[in-house]
């Protein structure tokens, strides 16, 4: 009897208080083999970004809550990232178009299962994070999206380029407020 009460009061410390509400999913937005060292498509500092979303994936798991994979149709490294693979009955969609509301099922399964809130990480910052993150927001869905489970690159326009850090901050601060609550990991974990 004195095991199960301390297990059940760790859990109570280690999920955070949506665990309370079935209504919140998460929706992993392209964290795939091509991201990562050695891929076509490189991002700075994708494997700190994957390890983040892997927590909060694990919160999620732990509570119960719907998980959402989205990947891009694309290959060589089109594979979801070891590090947030899905496990058995969570959704995976694949993607053509920018945003994953584009041409998919995930506003119908989203729809289907009751969702009303979205935590939302992924890659790239600035491309199809952004494009879902606005989107669900549009479409009436209350977004969270986790900072630094998110990941970018440098942009080049013109004679100038712009780190991947700035693009990532100027991203976030135009969806922060106005599309989503922008947190990062630690905070959104040390939510009760």
């Amino acid at each position: 009897m004195k095991t199960m009460t301390i297990l059940v009061l760790c859990a109570a410390f280690a999920v955070p208080a949506f665990a309370a509400e079935p209504t919140t999913a998460l929706l992993i937005i392209d964290i795939q083999d091509f991201y990562f060292p050695g891929g076509k498509s490189e991002l700075v500092n994708p494997e700190a970004a994957s390890a983040n979303a892997a927590k909060v994936l694990a919160a999620f798991r732990a509570a119960g809550n719907p998980v959402v994979h989205v990947r891009h149709e694309f290959e060589p490294g089109g594979s979801i990232h070891a590090s947030v693979a899905p496990v058995e009955g969570e959704k995976v969609f694949t993607k053509t178009e920018v945003s994953c509301f584009n041409g998919t099922k995930v506003l119908a399964y989203l729809e289907e299962t009751g969702v009303e809130k979205l935590v939302i990480v992924g890659m790239q910052t600035h491309m199809c994070l952004e494009a879902a993150t606005r989107a669900a927001h549009d479409l009436g869905f209350e977004c969270t999206v986790v900072a630094d489970a998110c990941a970018t690159r440098n942009l080049k326009y013109g004679d100038r380029t712009v780190p991947a850090a700035d693009v990532h901050a100027s991203t976030l601060a135009t969806l922060n407020r106005t599309y989503a609550k922008v947190v990062d990991t630690e905070a959104f974990l040390s939510v009760k």
